[in-house]
């Protein structure tokens, strides 16, 4: 940073370098000082940034909350699939005061009803724990939870406040408002299912919720074990 031809050196509490801060808080700081409102930025320099720092985008999207508009290429078409761009820096969460704006408290306990709750697929596009986005077999899907309705920072959140989330859906709900697809392309979606799967919509559209099979069930729980346990399990049931 310059002032006049004369570099700053930031204080150790607002220095993105600094390993000892949080996540979020050096994300925050490296967005205000390296990337600034009005520029754009990919998540890879965020991670070369932040090398070593755990959950990195997660981080970042726990900054929406406390006022940073950070836009991506579903909401602004011009931007390239990698690229975000930092609109507006919002709540200070490397001021002490400001530290928990925006964050959510959400007991193991209740992470872990809300997951069973929602069969352990995202309520928003119905992809499953570790499964791969159609048409993107190296991409994989990695399941959080997203607020129904906002809650206050020091709100601990009940199951009733939150939905499961893939994060790619996490990323577009916390980026912009409103559907990605129109009523009409539904309606003609709709139109064309024959009548018996229309029906069956219905029932879903009814209970707010797309009953599965059991197998369907045992396998998004099977999805979220670590791939070593996956293995194990999977080399015992097939006896070898």
């Amino acid at each position: 940073m310059f002032e006049w031809g004369v570099s700053i050196v930031p204080t150790p509490d607002q220095d993105w370098r600094n390993a000892t801060l949080g996540t979020r808080v050096r994300v925050a700081l490296w967005l205000r000082d390296e990337v600034c409102a009005g520029n754009t930025f990919s998540k890879a320099t965020l991670r070369t940034a932040i090398a070593g720092a755990e959950q990195v985008d997660r981080r970042m999207r726990d900054l929406r909350p406390a006022g940073w508009v950070i836009r991506t290429n579903l909401d602004m078409p011009i931007l390239r699939p990698e690229q975000l761009y930092l609109e507006k820096i919002g709540a200070p969460v490397w001021e002490r005061k400001h530290r928990g704006a925006g964050l959510r408290q959400i007991s193991a306990k209740t992470r872990r009803d809300v997951y069973a709750r929602d069969r352990y697929m995202c309520r928003r596009c119905g992809i499953g724990a570790a499964e791969a986005y159609p048409g993107e077999p190296d991409s994989t899907a990695r399941l959080t939870l997203g607020c129904v309705r906002t809650l206050a920072a020091d709100e601990a959140a009940q199951a009733e406040a939150l939905v499961t989330e893939c994060a790619r859906c996490s990323d577009s709900a916390g980026s912009a408002p409103g559907d990605r697809i129109t009523v009409s392309e539904f309606k003609v979606q709709v139109r064309a299912l024959p009548d018996g799967q229309q029906q069956e919509l219905l029932e879903w559209m009814a209970d707010d919720f797309r009953p599965l099979r059991p197998a369907e069930r045992v396998w998004s729980m099977y999805r979220q074990l670590p791939a070593e346990l996956r293995d194990g399990m999977r080399r015992d049931l097939l006896g070898g």
